[in-house]
């Protein structure tokens, strides 16, 4: 195994890896059979999963610090105030304010968050905001380190820049075929500005729209037109601007679908766009990648919910 870099006092030098907890644990519960069960028969699929790829994350990419963000409100109100569709189709049907999440998974939740603290992994989350929000601001306001944003949620591609160094790993396809975005492998996929790709990603995304989240976008213009329009006109402001000035460079067609769509587009930016200030907390101070987790109550946990091998693949890619 690949050690990772060190300067010449002896520090590592490996990324700072901010992942994505809830997509982890989702794609783990998905991948997985809920056959995998702890002794009193509760399924540990998640656990077992995100143990697994965890453990593989940092054994390939050697973070030096690592951070699990939460969120601490799944559909936070400024988004729904903003856009009252905003994944209204994941509410559960008996509270809206409750995500439609699986019976299965939810106990599984706290058992994961027990690993992540017995490990003595950095957990974040900020009051009222998503996980996206607090991966935005830690990404924003890093300045040692490269950071590696592990998330299956295209949104993120908006935090990719040059300098200081912010990248995605996209596990959409699944860890085993993870694609690793800066802002030159983001504008050549989506045919953006490598100056701005980041933001022309997510200025796409509004004019695209996004079914998941529930936002609709502007009927008609799909994922290469709206690319081409702002990266044409450098900017959705621009785009807008040029829209209401009849520029010639617009079509008809393409200036009444705008027009048409003025309410969501004054409205879907403050959904799609990472609030970079979130105020973001820590669980404990250090988020470096801890040599010495707790070995005690990892294999107390690793006992009593039968997480067999995948935490001992998690302890011995901490300890490598």
């Amino acid at each position: 195994m690949d050690r990772p870099e060190r300067d010449k006092l002896g520090h590592v030098t490996g990324p700072l890896m901010l992942v994505d907890s809830a997509g982890l644990w989702f794609r783990s519960f998905y991948a997985l059979p809920d056959s995998l069960t702890a002794p009193d028969g509760t399924p540990v699929n998640s656990v077992r999963g995100f143990c697994d790829m965890l453990a593989k994350l940092i054994t390939d990419r050697r973070p030096s610090r690592l951070v699990a963000c939460l969120d601490n409100d799944w559909r936070p109100q400024f988004r729904v105030d903003a856009l009252p569709s905003y994944k209204t189709h994941r509410v559960a049907e008996e509270d809206p304010d409750v995500e439609d999440v699986p019976d299965t998974l939810s106990p599984q939740v706290p058992v994961i968050l027990q690993v992540l603290d017995a490990a003595g992994i950095a957990t974040a989350e900020a009051e009222g905001f998503e996980a996206d929000d607090v991966i935005g601001a830690l990404a924003d306001r890093e300045r040692t380190d490269p950071v590696e944003v592990v998330t299956g949620d295209r949104d993120l591609f908006q935090l990719v820049r040059a300098e200081p160094q912010v990248r995605v790993i996209y596990i959409g396809a699944g860890l085993a075929k993870a694609q690793d975005f800066g802002p030159e492998e983001l504008a050549e996929k989506y045919a953006l500005s490598p100056q701005r790709a980041g933001a022309d990603y997510a200025e796409m995304a509004v004019l695209r729209g996004d079914p998941s989240d529930g936002l609709p976008g502007v009927p008609g213009i799909g994922e290469k037109t709206a690319a081409k329009l702002i990266t044409q006109f450098g900017s959705l402001d621009a785009l807008l601007r040029a829209a209401a000035d009849g520029d010639a460079r617009l079509t008809s067609r393409v200036r009444t679908k705008l027009a048409e769509s003025a309410g969501y587009l004054a409205a879907a930016p403050a959904v799609v766009n990472v609030v970079r200030d979130a105020p973001v907390v820590m669980d404990r101070e250090s988020d470096a990648v801890p040599a010495a987790p707790d070995l005690d109550r990892l294999r107390e946990l690793q006992s009593s919910w039968g997480l067999g091998a995948s935490v001992d693949r998690l302890i011995a890619a901490l300890e490598g």
